[in-house]
């Protein structure tokens, strides 16, 4: 096994150098070229390049089956990025797994992290009860306050998910006071009780339809643009342009281009360029929903 961990952090430092200088250790440019590709490209087309990568391994579990080994292991991804005069640090943590015959690499890939499955009950378009009218102020600084401390923990006062990107970003908004309706019908409204929770509260799908239709307590406006939203407001994905909403962000700073920057879960992320071209489910299909949150 110790050889194999050698394999592992030999192939984790070279892609952290290859987002850093461009180029690739011939032994694991197959497994890596094509990250590093999507990672330089993304940085290129804002004005932007990394000038220091560090990345960690940590090994989860070992599943082995005759003379094949498969290693799940964690990467922490920690990036200094510098746009023209603006330096800030974006950190990304990936779940991956690596195919070894005897000590031999033979496939790395990201297990990915966004879940195509929903609540069998869940509905295509959200029901909403629209017999309560509260208004609120929202506190944008108390919602980036909390996503910046739990971007990659978990508030034991809330139950945790698999699948915890729209959780969190619940999370976030709660923190930064926005009204929670509709208990205890799960089709309705947007809240979250003890064990209790609506679709909306956690699933990607239900929240994207929740802010698109919602009149009363947690409302949003629809914006075309990402240079339109401002700190606090969210970002929604629908990775292959089907029609269901897969990933939910919540926007924690601005660019030197003005431009959002997010947190997530699930892929654990803090400070990531808000395009996701970079990520393992980017499709060029991939359709973007940007809400600005009202109050």
């Amino acid at each position: 096994m110790q050889t194999k961990k050698i394999v592992l952090h030999t192939l984790v430092r070279s892609r952290a150098e290859g987002y850093v200088n461009g180029n690739l250790h011939r032994d694991f440019s197959p497994f890596i070229e094509k990250q590093v590709e999507q990672k330089c490209n993304q940085m290129s087309k804002r004005g932007a390049e990394i000038v220091k990568c560090s990345a960690k391994g940590y090994v989860d579990h070992i599943s082995n089956e005759y003379e094949e080994t498969t290693v799940y292991y964690h990467v922490e991804v920690e990036s200094l990025v510098k746009q023209r005069s603006f330096f800030y640090i974006e950190e990304t943590v990936e779940k991956r797994k690596a195919l070894f015959y005897k000590d031999t690499l033979l496939k790395d890939e990201e297990i990915y992290p966004f879940s195509t499955s929903f609540d069998s009950e869940e509905m295509d378009r959200y029901d909403f009860d629209e017999d309560e009218d509260r208004s609120f102020n929202y506190d944008r600084r108390a919602a980036v306050q909390y996503a910046e401390r739990y971007w990659n923990s978990h508030n034991p006062s809330y139950t945790n998910f698999d699948v915890n990107c729209t959780n969190y970003v619940s999370q976030c908004l709660r923190a930064g006071t926005a009204p929670m309706r509709g208990y205890p019908n799960k089709g309705q409204g947007w809240w979250m009780q003890t064990k209790n929770w609506s679709y909306s509260w956690t699933v990607a799908n239900s929240f994207y339809w929740y802010l698109n239709s919602s009149k009363t307590g947690l409302t949003a406006t629809k914006k075309t643009a990402a240079k339109d939203l401002m700190i606090g407001d969210i970002i929604c994905y629908d990775f292959q342009g089907d029609g269901r909403w897969d990933h939910s962000t919540i926007i924690v700073a601005k660019d030197d281009d003005g431009m959002p920057l997010v947190n997530a879960n699930t892929y654990n992320s803090r400070m990531r360029y808000w395009a996701y071209e970079d990520s393992s489910a980017y499709t060029p299909n991939m359709k973007y929903g940007f809400f600005h949150i009202n109050g």
